[in-house]
């Protein structure tokens, strides 16, 4: 797919108040921190797309971007930021479980988890979350450039371990870099593949 333009449309923090178009939706999410506005932007070819920043939480509105006219790359907070407080926390869950779980045009959401760490809770915890609610996900490993190959391999045999125990077969998973761009085609290719198909 050749992404010829990507461009903001709206962010709010009420699901009913986002597109009503009918254009089918790829939403982005993960723990903050994980890399995911320089990953849209790599995607997009847009290097100012996402607003990114050295602090964690800062994307805390649903961001819809209209990519070639056709779909939209949907930007969501991330979760498992703590220092929001208690009512902010049940706010943005709230915000996001209202968009992950009712949201009719989300076509599939891309979970986002940083290759260095081994399995860590709050990720398996949100995955077996949206499996229960039959979301349709996939799984996007970022930071690949900072692992050497071999410890990217340990890393990732660990976590479909860990998730084969309670999952009969994995989600599709995808490895990539914001920085070398790696994993870009594949992703925007697999995105290109569904939309063929609705």
């Amino acid at each position: 797919m050749e992404i010829k333009y990507a461009s903001f449309v709206v962010s709010n923090t009420d699901v009913r108040k986002c597109p009503q178009d009918g254009k089918p939706e790829y939403a982005f999410i993960g723990r903050s921190n994980v890399g995911k506005s320089s990953l849209i932007n790599m995607l997009t070819n847009h290097a100012g797309l996402a607003l990114t920043s050295q602090t964690p939480g800062k994307t805390q509105l649903i961001n819809h971007f209209i990519v070639n006219g056709q779909w939209y790359l949907v930007d969501l907070p991330g979760y498992g930021y703590a220092q929001k407080g208690r009512a902010g926390r049940e706010k943005m869950h709230n915000m996001i479980e209202d968009y992950v779980i009712h949201r009719e045009q989300l076509i599939n959401l891309f979970v986002l988890i940083d290759c260095r760490h081994e399995p860590q809770q709050i990720d398996l915890e949100f995955i077996t979350y949206i499996g229960e609610h039959n979301v349709p996900f996939s799984l996007v490993f970022t930071k690949t450039d900072k692992l050497s190959h071999s410890r990217l391999n340990l890393n990732l045999a660990a976590y479909k371990a860990k998730l084969l125990e309670s999952w009969e077969e994995l989600p599709p998973i995808f490895l990539t870099s914001s920085m070398k761009k790696s994993g870009r085609e594949e992703l925007l290719e697999y995105i290109a593949t569904i939309n063929a198909k609705l």
